[in-house]
């Protein structure tokens, strides 16, 4: 049985435990009064303050060394890469089943929406062969106008399966926008079908080139209206060519752009494999 003594003392620890978190006495909490807490309080709430005001003032002064139109500090890619439409690396599809490759034809369709006629009457014409220089005041830069016409047969206008039901597929290509890019040379799109024999090909616009008139570009905000200039390919494929897989690489020639980059498979240049299945 526990003495006086020691009940004694375990109620005096108790009162000492309690009297740490609050000491009815001194009106201590956790060994401050309230006066010291206001003031601990205070400093934080001036600091945190000073801290916010100044985070706020250096993303001001920063702000204010940004140009809304061409932005201070652009990416290492220097040289544009090569994308193809429709947005798919591995094509497949059944020649006589439209269900089969309707998702292609609908998304060269939706694609090609700005390219339209009447989309592009608005815009500038512009000289072909040079390249359209607009630096002088303006802002906003002016677009020249890359009709979908000049596609021809595959432009989804004359043949609106853009060539999959009859097994001679319709592919576009369009390099990437750099800022201010001004390829050296003419530029234009060649493709090779990686097997025995060759396969034939119909380039549009004629022989598969890039007008030096869509160059440079602004920026997004500067040239909102931008389009890129596109290059469609019509595979010829035969019935030798059909139920195989066809690796297909196209790059970007006659220019100074890098095209054989192995570090980098899309760097001017894209390759993606077509089957065609009767």
């Amino acid at each position: 049985m526990a003495s006086t003594e020691d009940k004694a003392a375990n109620k005096e620890n108790v009162s000492s435990w309690k009297d740490s978190i609050y000491n009815p006495r001194t009106g201590e909490l956790l060994g401050r009064t309230a006066s010291s807490w206001a003031l601990i309080l205070l400093f934080y709430l001036v600091f945190y303050c000073f801290l916010a005001g100044m985070f706020a003032l250096t993303m001001w002064v920063m702000l204010l060394t940004l140009d809304d139109y061409v932005p201070r500090y652009r990416d290492r890619v220097p040289e544009p890469g090569l994308v193809i439409r429709p947005n798919s690396l591995d094509i497949t599809f059944n020649k006589s089943d439209s269900k089969n490759y309707k998702t292609y034809v609908n998304h060269l369709e939706s694609f090609l929406q700005r390219y339209n006629d009447s989309m592009q009457e608005n815009n500038e014409e512009c000289i072909p062969g040079e390249y359209y220089m607009q630096d002088g005041g303006e802002m906003t830069k002016k677009v020249c106008p890359f009709r979908r016409t000049s596609l021809s047969l595959c432009s989804g206008l004359s043949d609106t399966d853009f060539g999959y039901q009859e097994g001679k597929p319709c592919v576009l290509l369009k390099m990437n926008r750099i800022i201010g890019l001004k390829p050296i040379g003419d530029p234009y799109i060649n493709c090779t079908v990686k097997k025995d024999h060759p396969v034939q090909m119909h380039y549009f616009p004629s022989e598969g080139r890039i007008d030096k008139m869509y160059f440079p570009y602004y920026g997004k905000k500067a040239h909102e209206n931008y389009m890129q200039p596109l290059v469609a390919v019509k595979l010829l494929l035969t019935k030798e060519d059909y139920n195989k897989e066809l690796a297909v690489e196209c790059r970007v020639e006659g220019t100074n752009l890098r095209n054989n980059d192995e570090r980098d498979k899309f760097l001017g240049r894209v390759t993606f494999r077509i089957k065609v299945v009767e």
